[in-house]
C-alpha cells in the first residue's frame, strides 16, 4: 500500500504558528503608534521595574551597564540628523544634494529627519528593558563587578558623548526637538 505523506509537516506547523504571531505583534505595535505618551510610560514602569529588580536583588549590574550603553547609543542615533552634514560636507560633494542641513541663512529649508524615528527608539528600549529584565532572574549573567566603577564609567561616557553631540548640534545648526520651535497657523486670506 502507498503511504499518505502528512499534508502538513512539524516544521511548517511551527512556521505558521510563528508567522501568526509576528502577525499580532505587529497588529499590536501598529494599534501602539499613535500612544506616545502611553507607550513612554510603560516603557519608563519597565525601566522602574528593572531598577527595582537591580537594587533589591544586589547584583547583575553587569546586564544594567550593558543596557545603558544600549540605551545611550540608542539615544544618540535618535538625536542625530539621518543625513549627517559633517560626513557630507567631508566627502565634498559637488552633486549638490538635498540631504544636508542648512548651514547659513540663503539656503534652502531642509526638514529635521532623524537617524532613529521616535518609534523604533521606544520599540528597541522597551525590548532591550524586556530582555535586561529578564536577564536578572539567570544567575549565569550576575558577574561580580565593583559597581561603583561602572556607574562612574557611564556618567564620564554619558557626559563626553552627549556633550560632543551638543556641539555637533551648534555646530551645524539643528534642534532634534519639537518644542520652543516656532509654530505658523495656517489663514485663509
Amino acid at each position: 500500500m502507498d503511504s499518505t505523506e502528512p499534508e502538513q509537516t512539524p516544521f511548517a506547523a511551527v512556521s505558521a504558528q510563528t508567522s501568526r504571531l509576528a502577525r499580532q505583534y505587529q497588529a499590536y505595535l501598529d494599534k501602539s503608534t499613535p500612544y506616545t505618551t502611553y507607550r513612554w510610560i510603560g516603557t519608563g514602569v519597565l525601566l522602574f521595574l528593572f531598577f527595582l529588580r537591580i537594587i533589591f536583588a544586589q547584583g547583575w549590574y553587569i546586564v544594567a551597564y550593558s543596557l545603558g550603553i544600549y540605551l545611550l547609543n540608542l539615544f544618540l542615533a535618535f538625536l542625530q540628523p539621518k543625513f549627517d552634514p559633517s560626513i557630507e560636507q567631508d566627502t565634498d560633494m559637488e552633486d549638490g544634494s538635498a540631504s544636508s542641513l542648512p548651514t547659513k541663512q540663503d539656503e534652502e529649508f531642509k526638514p529635521f529627519i532623524r537617524r532613529l524615528p521616535e518609534f523604533k527608539f521606544w520599540h528597541s528600549a522597551t525590548r532591550a528593558l524586556a530582555i535586561g529584565f529578564v536577564c536578572t532572574w539567570f544567575s549565569i549573567f550576575d558577574i561580580p563587578v565593583f559597581w561603583p566603577v561602572l556607574v562612574i564609567y557611564w556618567i564620564i561616557l554619558f557626559c563626553l558623548t552627549m556633550r560632543r553631540q551638543i556641539q555637533h548640534m551648534i555646530k551645524y545648526r539643528y534642534v532634534p526637538f519639537t518644542f520652543g520651535k516656532a509654530r505658523y497657523n495656517r489663514t485663509s486670506n
